[in-house]
């Protein structure tokens, strides 16, 4: 991981704290965060998303989801978020999955249950630890069917 991208993992940390500062429903604003265009092109090998600081990065997805997460649901605490964010970009630099696929593995109620097991893990790890639970829930539902 160079310099470069853990700042950005540290950016998208900030950007899902400032939701709960904005009070945005926190499981909503991260679903459409993950599934953004502004996501997507953060993903992208190079894109100016990545000089944009989180303020600008909100404003983005903030406009395209319109009233989407604004309402009364759950704010999760700013260190929770925190984590949430640099995860889910540490793990795109990590394995190069974008930003949705991550999502669709670890959505925001994995991420939030376990939250207390996982934050004070080596980044790499509890992406591991997260992608074997992801499995884990494959199998099972595929063993139902069976």
């Amino acid at each position: 991981m160079n310099e470069l991208q853990l700042k950005l993992c540290d950016i998208q940390g900030r950007l899902f704290e400032l939701s709960a500062e904005k009070k945005y429903d926190s499981a909503a604003f991260i679903k459409a965060f993950m599934m953004s265009d502004t996501a997507k092109e953060l993903d992208s090998k190079y894109n100016r998303m990545q000089w944009a600081g989180e303020e600008y990065l909100l404003e983005e997805v903030a406009s395209a989801a319109g009233e989407s997460f604004t309402g009364n649901g759950e704010i999760f605490s700013a260190d929770m978020l925190y984590w949430i964010g640099y995860i889910y970009r540490y793990w795109h630099y990590y394995n190069g999955e974008d930003s949705a696929k991550i999502y669709k593995q670890a959505p925001v109620q994995t991420m939030k249950r376990n939250y207390m097991m996982f934050h004070t893990m080596d980044p790499e790890l509890a992406i591991e630890d997260l992608k074997e639970i992801h499995n884990q829930k494959k199998l099972q539902s595929i063993n139902l069917i069976l």
